[in-house]
Formats: C-alpha cells, structure tokens, sequence
C-alpha cells in the first residue's frame, strides 16, 4: 500500500505511474482526491471481471460507476499509467496506449492525495 497527502496536483499536471502487477492479482486501485474519503478519481482495475471500474467517493457517497472493457494488462504485467487531471475531467492512458477519460465530479482544482492498494508494487510514480 502507497499514500502521498501532500501531493500537489492542479489542472493540466500529469500523473505518471509505473509498477508490476502481482502475480496473483486479482486487481488494484488508485486514487486521486483530496483525502482517501473524497476521491475524485478511483481507478479500479479488476481482473475476474475484465473490466475497469472508474468511480468518485464524497465521504461515505460513491458515485455511478463508469466501466471500460478494454483491460489491456494483466497479472504478472509491468505497467505505466499516465492520468492527466483537467479542471473538469481526467485523461488517461493505459500501457496500451488507449485513452480513457472520467469527469471531475467533485470539481477541486488541487488534489493532494495519491493511494494505491491491492495487486501493485509501485516502482516509480512523477509529476508533471
């Protein structure tokens, strides 16, 4: 498990992720918000159901979830994830080069929380 509260994230910043997904993953997330209670992005790749599940939580208040068949990686896979945070949405890029995007439901214009748990062994993460 990985957590940054002190990250400093505003429009037009790109987020760049790099790591392995374990072996015996069955998924990850990672999440971008203001604290791990409100997140305006949480990135939910799952494996058992080839799909990713993109949502927002507002305290205890999650959002309708936005699913994407396009799970071009698997368990076992090195990986980089870019996610570029627009003032009203997210853009990003999976290892495959196929480009998703989500809305910035919440709608902050700074985001100073980074996690990522479950299946993901973070090597590298940068700001940009």
């Amino acid at each position: 498990e990985f957590e940054i509260k002190n990250m400093n994230m505003k429009p037009g910043t790109t987020l760049k992720i790099k790591g392995k997904i374990t072996d015996d993953a069955d998924g990850f997330t990672m999440n971008l918000g203001q604290a791990s209670d409100k997140l305006n992005l949480h990135f939910n790749p799952r494996f058992k159901e080839s799909t990713i599940v993109c949502n927002s939580l507002d305290g205890s208040k999650w959002g309708q979830e936005q699913r994407e068949n396009h799970l071009s990686f698997s368990p076992g896979s090195e990986v980089k994830f870019t996610v570029t945070f627009e003032s009203d949405k997210f853009n990003m890029k999976l290892p495959d080069g196929h480009q998703m995007t989500f809305p910035n439901r919440l709608g902050h214009s700074h985001l100073n929380y980074l996690g990522v748990k479950g299946g993901f062994r973070l090597s590298s993460f940068k700001v940009e």
